[in-house]
């Protein structure tokens, strides 16, 4: 993300944005955690409706082919792996930069498109981390 997003920044949420355009692979989403819809989370989308999906030792693959996540920094590259699955109909594959310390839909599933509310577009507070979520 920016070049991580951080506990406690501030963000501008676009929630318009879906109404015109379609969640793309890399887009950050902010969605209800569909474990306690109470909750908020903000997430890289990894796999689309219909993706096939698996990772191997910390390396995901989608369709076959690996996926480039150079927005991972080094010391969060995990190693855990997850049998292949293909995402569903409607629902999309997230996870974080941070993937070793944070729960992801390697640990609740695909997130229903229902749930998903916005995207992340700029970090504004604090000011050492402004910029646009990449």
């Amino acid at each position: 993300m920016q070049p991580g997003l951080r506990d406690q920044d501030r963000l501008f949420i676009d929630k318009l944005f879906f109404h015109f355009e379609k969640i793309t692979r890399g887009d950050v989403v902010v969605f209800h955690y569909p474990r306690d819809p109470e909750k908020s989370y903000i997430k890289r989308v990894i796999a689309l409706p219909g993706d096939s999906i698996f990772i191997d030792h910390g390396r995901v693959w989608i369709n076959g082919e690996p996926l480039d996540e150079m927005y991972v920094p080094h010391r969060y590259r995990d190693t855990r792996s997850m049998p292949g699955m293909i995402v569903p109909a409607g629902e999309y594959f997230v996870m974080a930069t941070t993937a070793p310390f944070s729960s992801d839909s390697r640990d609740f599933g695909p997130v229903d498109r229902d749930l998903i509310y916005g995207k992340a577009t700029f970090i504004y507070w604090p000011a050492d981390n402004m910029g646009v979520v990449r």
